[in-house]
């Protein structure tokens, strides 16, 4: 019946409307720091079965299939896509870019270790390396401090933070960057402000150096652009809104069976 055929379509409808939230989102990240794009599942509502596959026919012959009338679509999931974004280079020594697998650790003031693959770290009043937002001082974990009188900073592939001092021609190293892999980083907690959070479904956080067992290696003055792809967003952003358009027709359609039904008279 045509009611049925509005609810179907009202479940598409809603289904693209969290698919353009999601596409809208990717592309307002489009200049984000080491931003990951979302991208959107769908499934199947479940089935009205009128006939299941298997049963008898007359002859006592069991048909090949049936018939299931689908009432539907949701949305199944919104993964992360943790593909590498290309490299922008900086002249900031503090800036710096993972290229492979990791997350920095930085501690929120609360007292919870979050994790983030933007790099754009900074120092703060007392010389301790921060991440550079202006709401929040996050520490990196472990905590690296840099001396007032450091002329230089170098942060190798592995990395080992080390600074020239005045006077001292030679680079002493002051901490090292440790680096964080989960074994399913798309069970991590979005938290705004570039900032992960552990879960069940990411597993525990597994510490590691820059470079060895699977991690990737760190690049100085080099930041993680967006992996937002314009040209694909905009492609999925018309088959999308193509894809609202025929359901609601359907809508229409089926408004405009049941007023046919609605007008129907006896002769």
């Amino acid at each position: 019946m045509s009611v049925q055929t509005l609810y179907s379509a009202a479940t598409g409808m809603s289904a693209m409307e969290s698919k353009l939230d999601t596409i809208a989102n990717n592309l307002a990240n489009l200049e984000t720091t080491a931003f990951k794009r979302g991208r959107t599942n769908f499934e199947d509502l479940f089935y009205r079965h009128e006939k299941l596959p298997g049963s008898e026919d007359n002859a006592g012959q069991l048909t090949p299939t049936g018939i299931s009338i689908g009432l539907g679509a949701r949305v199944s999931s919104i993964q992360s896509d943790f593909r590498q974004g290309a490299f922008k280079q900086t002249s900031e020594p503090l800036n710096v870019a993972v290229e492979g697998n990791g997350f920095f650790k930085v501690m929120d003031p609360s007292g919870q270790i979050v994790y983030t693959r933007s790099g754009n770290f900074s120092k703060n009043a007392n010389g301790q390396i921060v991440m550079g937002s202006a709401q929040t001082g996050r520490l990196l974990e472990p905590p690296i401090v840099i001396p007032n009188d450091a002329e230089a900073i170098v942060i190798s592939p592995e990395g080992k933070v080390s600074v020239r001092v005045t006077g001292n021609p030679n680079l002493t190293q002051v901490g090292t960057i440790e680096l964080v892999n989960f074994i399913n980083p798309e069970g991590l907690l979005k938290q705004g402000e570039n900032l992960y959070a552990e879960t069940n479904a990411s597993g525990t956080a597994v510490t590691g150096t820059a470079g060895q067992l699977g991690f990737g290696v760190l690049r100085q003055n080099m930041l993680e652009a967006s992996n937002v792809e314009p040209v694909s967003e905009l492609i999925e952003l018309i088959t999308t809104q193509r894809a609202f358009e025929l359901n609601s027709q359907v809508v229409q359609a089926g408004d405009q069976i049941m007023q046919l039904v609605a007008n129907l008279r006896r002769v």
